[in-house]
């Protein structure tokens, strides 16, 4: 049977402030460019978007309606970023996948919201990881990542990102299941885990985009933990002393049997090579400091002239326009997603294990962009979910952001009965 609660945060409330925030950013693009009508344009289709996902989320639940409308605020302010870069042009290509990636939000939603639905589907979830494995590495090209199917290209990996999520939520009961070979006690699930973060590493290596690794092993050592700590289970200091020693020991031999290419970007300065390797950081950071707290205007940055403005260093380009302080609030607003469970906490032991691996995912992926455009780690080239230009990572994003909504608003129904001498839920 369903449980319900009250959302401290007024539905109605929070969609008007959604709707403030989107006039406000049109009002400084008006400011830039004038009542154009590439300008009215975007504001139609920006507040029409607005009214329709506001009537949409009157039919869902009222405590799953903060991760929806803060993921209605966060889409609305991503087409305006990318509509005014450099100039004024609606982003149509990037609107499109935002409503995709509002759409695979409630699909997402609907799939997981049963946790003993989702965790009887586990199999399913292996069999799309290998799929997706397979599919990188027999059609993307010569270790390449992208499938081009000519009308639009594929990125794999970024949909092995959702299905790994799924493949590190696991139930208390499921870690009860234990075997036991040679006296040694293991549990066959967290096994399988660890073999897909290897098949993970050892993809990425072949595929030369390690840039993505620490997002997926951020994800991975966050379901560990959260499986070897939930209750009722102790951890032995010697445990957790060959842990540490195996994460360091595993960080060293990455350090050092690093491909050429990223031993070049771990030692390049990019001061003295400011039209090589250190070309594009360079750039991010005169931006950064050209924009200020309150930026250059929307639409007066010239940083839209250097590759990957828009995915890769699009921090930069947001400071550049719309200043230091707008572009603090965007990534503390795509942060308040994941916390945004914070206003419901996940009901469930495998609902939280979904919530906090999207919450590793989203912050990794957010650090490693602003932390490498800043020239503050080397660069990796990975997007901000939802506010970079891109397909594949958009919707993937989405899709995560439907495990979070449903660890907000979860239904436990059809829970199964536990057989065992120590009992647990899921």
């Amino acid at each position: 049977m369903s449980q319900s609660r009250t959302n401290p945060v007024s539905h109605p409330f929070l969609l008007l402030l959604v709707l403030i925030a989107h006039t406000a950013m049109l009002g400084l693009v008006m400011l830039s460019f004038g009542a154009t009508a590439e300008v009215l344009k975007l504001a139609f289709i920006i507040l029409i978007f607005d009214f329709i996902g506001a009537i949409a989320l009157q039919f869902v639940a009222q405590e799953a309606c903060t991760v929806d409308t803060v993921l209605l605020l966060v889409l609305g302010m991503s087409t305006i970023y990318q509509s005014c870069f450099g100039g004024l042009e609606f982003a149509m290509k990037h609107f499109i996948f935002c409503v995709g990636a509002f759409f695979a939000c409630q699909i997402s939603y609907v799939l997981v919201r049963n946790p003993y639905r989702a965790e009887k589907l586990k199999p399913l979830w292996y069999a799309a990881f290998f799929a997706l494995v397979a599919m990188i590495f027999f059609l993307t090209g010569t270790r390449g990542i992208w499938i081009d199917l000519g009308f639009i290209t594929l990125q794999p990996s970024e949909f092995v990102k959702p299905v790994f999520v799924l493949i590190c939520a696991s139930s208390i009961r499921t870690q009860l299941r234990k075997s036991e070979i040679h006296g040694i006690h293991f549990v066959p699930d967290n096994l399988l885990l660890l073999f897909c973060t290897a098949v993970i590493a050892g993809l990425q290596w072949y595929s030369r985009d390690l840039g993505s690794l620490p997002t997926f092993a951020a994800a991975a050592g966050c379901a560990l933990l959260l499986r070897f700590s939930y209750l009722r289970e102790k951890i032995s200091v010697r445990l957790i002393l060959c842990m540490g020693v195996g994460v360091i020991f595993l960080c060293i031999m990455a350090w050092k049997m690093a491909p050429a290419y990223v031993q070049d970007r771990l030692h390049t300065d990019i001061w003295s090579d400011m039209s090589g390797s250190g070309y594009q950081q360079v750039k991010a950071l005169t931006a950064i400091a050209e924009g200020g707290w309150f930026g250059k205007g929307a639409g007066n940055g010239t940083l839209v002239n250097v590759a990957a403005s828009r995915t890769d260093i699009v921090f930069s380009a947001i400071c550049e326009e719309w200043g230091l302080f707008t572009a603090i609030m965007t990534v503390v607003l795509v942060l308040f997603l994941p916390a945004a469970i914070l206003t419901v906490p996940p009901r469930s032991y495998y609902h939280s294990g979904l919530a906090i691996c999207v919450a590793a995912m989203f912050v990794m992926q957010m650090t490693l962009n602003i932390f490498g455009s800043c020239n503050l780690i080397p660069f990796t080239g990975v997007t901000i979910p939802f506010i970079s230009q891109g397909g594949s990572s958009m919707l993937s994003s989405g899709i995560m952001a439907g495990f979070l909504k449903a660890a907000q608003a979860p239904v436990l129904t059809g829970r199964p009965a536990l057989r065992m001498k120590r009992g647990g839920g899921q």
